[in-house]
Order: C-alpha cells, then sequence, then structure tokens
C-alpha cells in the first residue's frame, strides 16, 4: 500500500477486503455478516463502482454503533409458496440475507420457469447489479428493485415522497459475462451527488432542488435542506412509483418516506424490501436457441452506433475496469481510508 500525490491511499482487493471485514467485526459485525459485506463492498471497488465501495463503510459503521441494525442477525428462509422464497433479515444488513435466498429462488425458477424473492426487514446499503449477476451466471435473467430513504420529489413536486429506487437487470450470455443493468430512478444516483458534493464538483440541472424548490446544480444544496428528481420526469417518476409498491406494499414492507419517518438518520441505510424476479428463459421461451436469439440482438444494438465503440452494452465498462483493478489496484482519498482507520480503532 502507498501513498500518492493528492492524498490517495492506494490499495490492492485484498486490502479491501481486510480494511472492510476488520471495520465491521470491530464495531459489531460477526464473521458471516462482515464477510458478506465485505465481500459486496470489494466486488464493488473491483469494478470502480465508487459510490458503493468503502465510501458507504462510515454508515455501515454508524448503523451498528447506533443499534440500528443488528450485525449479528441470522437471516431466516421461509419457502412460502412453489415460486415464492421469502427471507427475514432479521433487522441486520442485507447481503447475508441475499446469499441465504439465492440458492432456494434459483431452484423454484428452474422447477416453475418463473419464481420470486421477497426480503423483508432487511438495511440495503449496497448495489443492486451484484445479485441480479450472480442469478444470470446460474443462466437465468433477473429484475431486482429496492427503495431507500425518502430522497426524491415526484415529478411536479418539490417534497421528497421516494427514494432513489434503483432497478436492476440481468441477462445470462454463453461466452460474456451477463447483461447487467443497475440505475437509480432520480437522475443521478445519491452516491454519486454525495461524491460531487466531496469533490466540490457540479451536477447537471435536472438532478435535484434547493430547499427553496428552484433547480440548481450545487450538489451540497441538493443535499442539505433540498430534494432529488426523478430521470425523464413523469416516466421516471412512474418508475419509482412502481418500485415503492413492489418493495413496499407488494412484499408486507414500508414505503420510503414511512421508513424516512422511523428512521434515526444515522447516516446508515434505512429499513425496506428488496424483491427479486428470476425467470428461466429455456422454460418461458420453449426455444432450445434463446440464447443466440439474444447474441443477436446485442450485435444488432453494437452495429447501430455510427462509429465502433458508440455503443455499448450496459455493464461493459464494469467489467472493463473487473480485468483491469487486480493489476493496478484501487486509489481512494486518504481522508477516507484514515476515517475508517480509526472507526476500526
Amino acid at each position: 500500500m502507498t501513498e500518492a500525490s493528492g492524498g490517495l491511499r492506494h490499495l490492492t482487493l485484498g486490502q479491501v477486503h481486510d480494511l472492510a471485514f476488520n471495520c465491521l467485526t470491530a464495531n459489531g459485525c460477526d464473521d458471516a455478516n462482515a464477510q458478506a459485506i465485505a465481500d459486496n463492498m470489494t466486488a464493488a471497488e473491483r469494478d470502480r463502482s465508487e459510490s458503493h465501495g468503502l465510501f458507504r463503510l462510515p454508515g455501515y459503521v454508524a448503523s451498528l454503533r447506533s443499534g440500528k441494525v443488528d450485525g449479528k442477525a441470522v437471516p431466516r428462509v421461509e419457502d412460502a409458496a412453489p415460486g415464492v422464497v421469502r427471507v427475514d433479515a432479521a433487522n441486520g444488513f442485507a447481503p447475508l440475507a441475499l446469499e441465504a435466498g439465492r440458492k432456494p429462488l434459483v431452484a423454484k425458477a428452474r422447477s416453475q420457469g418463473v419464481a420470486a424473492l421477497a426480503l423483508v426487514r432487511a438495511y440495503h446499503f449496497a448495489a443492486l447489479w451484484p445479485e441480479v449477476e450472480a442469478i444470470a451466471r446460474e443462466g437465468l435473467a433477473a429484475v431486482a428493485c429496492t427503495s431507500t430513504l425518502p430522497y426524491a420529489a415526484p415529478a411536479g413536486g418539490t417534497r421528497a415522497v421516494f427514494g432513489t429506487n434503483p432497478v436492476a437487470f440481468a441477462w445470462p450470455r454463453k461466452d460474456a459475462p451477463p447483461m447487467t443493468v443497475d440505475m437509480a430512478t432520480t437522475a443521478m444516483a445519491r452516491g454519486e451527488v454525495m461524491i460531487a458534493a466531496r469533490e466540490g464538483h457540479d451536477v447537471p440541472l435536472g438532478v435535484g432542488l434547493d430547499a427553496d424548490g428552484q433547480p440548481t446544480r450545487d450538489p451540497k444544496a441538493i443535499l442539505d435542506g433540498g430534494v432529488m428528481l426523478p430521470f425523464g420526469g413523469y416516466k421516471g417518476s412512474a418508475i419509482s412509483m412502481m418500485v415503492e409498491l413492489l418493495a413496499g406494499a407488494l412484499i408486507g414492507e414500508v414505503f420510503s418516506y414511512r421508513a424516512g419517518a422511523a428512521d434515526n438518520r444515522d447516516g446508515g441505510p434505512s429499513r425496506g424490501g428488496e424483491l427479486i424476479l428470476a425467470f428461466d428463459p429455456a422454460r418461458l421461451s420453449g426455444n432450445a436457441d434463446w440464447q443466440a436469439e439474444g447474441e443477436a440482438f446485442f450485435r444488432r444494438m453494437l452495429d447501430a452506433g455510427t462509429t465502433p465503440g458508440s455503443v455499448r452494452l450496459p455493464g461493459d465498462r464494469r467489467y472493463a475496469n473487473r480485468e483491469k483493478t487486480p493489476r493496478d489496484g484501487i486509489a481512494i482519498p486518504g481522508a477516507l481510508y484514515e476515517q475508517i482507520v480509526d472507526l476500526a480503532g
């Protein structure tokens, strides 16, 4: 590990994992929960998804120290119906509960053609692509969605009702990594706005409003009393509303505004639910060449650009980063590194 100009700390992926694991266990996580979270966080750093890597660790620790989240929670898996898995995270963080539910979800989807996983009483603070990518690597298509604290106003509004409410989708491929989409239904992810504020960058107009309900490019004004906005106006707002219903009322969990009212605002995640749907293309399509059909479609997409590389598949940038990071390592702000070391005692 070395320190470079600008106060950056250069770490190997192994050092990232050890830093996260040791900090979590020092603050109340048992080994199983710490391992699942550290694996997830290291994967984010590996793919250079900075806003969901070590950047999130202080928030995890805050929720452990405040007592909001049980770092030793043992998820309970329920066989709720032939096509339904219900996982009670027992007021723990989501990664371990998602690991517990993945195998029965995959088994049900292969048996029935389609299956759903309802994750409840969980604190989700990570990206969604890890769970859908893992399912797609089993040869299944997957969709996931979850809600967050209320940060975003509906289209036409100025008060927060929705979370950033991300949606993810993954499609299995034969000779390539799964095609994976992961996006917030706000114009930018909350973590990206926070990083812009930390580094002193403006954000585009349309990302949020200030405390007076006026459009602003200042990320600090959006975070401090302002509100985020859905992407695409009424279209993004409608998708965000859909996520509220699917990850809330449909599975017996709370809406973002209720999660916000109950949250202690310690800087960590709020309680909420996640819905994951898994599909077996072989059963649903009745077509032995379903993968070839998908590949033909992707080739048509990639050929639609005016120049080679002008069109890319979602997730390709992360996969390219995944190849480079083991060689190049990752760099995090020195101040964040020192903060994590201090939190680990």
